[in-house]
């Protein structure tokens, strides 16, 4: 073998193995886009309902893979960041980085690959989107340094996902929606009201190893009042979102599903009962943004939303 192709070969990228690539998508949690993509596609379909009242399947189509590379970028770097901290916390000691299933060079190249991905689909929807997709990159990065400075990082992740809807409505039309801001900064507070649940678990971690977060600052009870807090504005601001829009029954039904299931999400977790914790946060969280698409979705096709 020549010195130049042995050059090559060891500056070339190396091909990732498919169990390489199936624990980097265990690291991002890859099917937990349910909880955000939902909303975006209700901001769209709404936006296509207003200016054509037809689906463009084509912008609905980079609106996917705009929102699922941008989560993977932040779910990457949120990893990468938090490895020593996860490494400490008997819960997340078993995460890719923490184990070595992902290093951290791949995890970087994951990431970088997720985020030209997202400004890619931003560069094909439009240029204001293209303008704004950098903006939407940096709470992603600030989230995970936020628990290490305030004791309020849940709100820099609620800002985070707050971005969804609205960059979904810019996408459509090219212009800007406040209808689209209510509609995300109903998404921010109900995520930002779930993590505070969330981070219940990890109190005694945090707390031992100077991690900042509501529950670990204030206490488990007083987190948990804020997540009701927080659900209660949400439930708010959809039906804000709704009147500003002109939402038919469907929505309204759908949004009453989204009531019942915060009261169950509240009713089965307690400050001295965390053990169904993951029940409230994964199952019931992904219902809430299914079953209010799928009501969203029937109430804009019955206003003449078409294929």
């Amino acid at each position: 073998m020549s010195a130049e192709s042995a050059s090559s070969d060891l500056f070339s990228p190396e091909p990732a193995p498919p169990g390489r690539i199936r624990a980097f998508l265990r690291l991002v949690m890859i099917e937990h886009s349910v909880f955000a993509l939902p909303f975006a596609y209700i901001a769209a379909l709404t936006a296509m309902q207003r200016q054509s009242a037809s689906v463009h399947w084509w912008q609905l189509l980079l609106v996917t893979v705009a929102m699922v590379g941008l989560r993977t970028f932040a779910m990457a770097a949120n990893r990468i960041i938090d490895r020593e901290i996860d490494a400490r916390n008997p819960r997340t000691a078993g995460r890719e980085l923490v184990t070595g299933a992902v290093s951290v060079r791949s995890a970087w190249t994951g990431a970088l690959v997720a985020v030209v991905v997202f400004l890619g689909a931003a560069a094909l929807l439009n240029p204001l989107c293209l303008a704004l997709a950098p903006i939407a990159v940096i709470p992603m990065v600030v989230y995970p340094y936020g628990k290490r400075f305030t004791n309020f990082p849940h709100a820099i992740l609620g800002v985070a996902q707050a971005m969804g809807p609205i960059g979904a409505w810019l996408a459509v039309t090219g212009k800007w929606s406040w209808d689209a801001v209510v509609l995300g900064l109903a998404v921010g507070v109900w995520i930002g009201g779930f993590d505070l649940i969330f981070g219940c678990q990890d109190v005694a971690a945090d707390r031992a190893h100077g991690v900042k977060s509501v529950p670990a600052r204030f206490g488990i009870p007083a987190a948990l009042y804020g997540a009701r807090a927080a659900h209660v504005v949400t439930t708010g601001l959809l039906v804000w979102y709704g009147l500003l829009t002109g939402a038919g029954v469907f929505w309204w039904i759908g949004l009453a599903i989204v009531a019942v299931a915060f009261l169950y999400e509240h009713s089965i977790v307690k400050p001295h009962d965390l053990s169904r914790l993951n029940r409230a946060f994964f199952t019931v969280n992904g219902f809430i943004g299914i079953a209010l698409f799928v009501c969203a979705l029937l109430d804009l096709l019955v206003r003449g939303l078409g294929a």
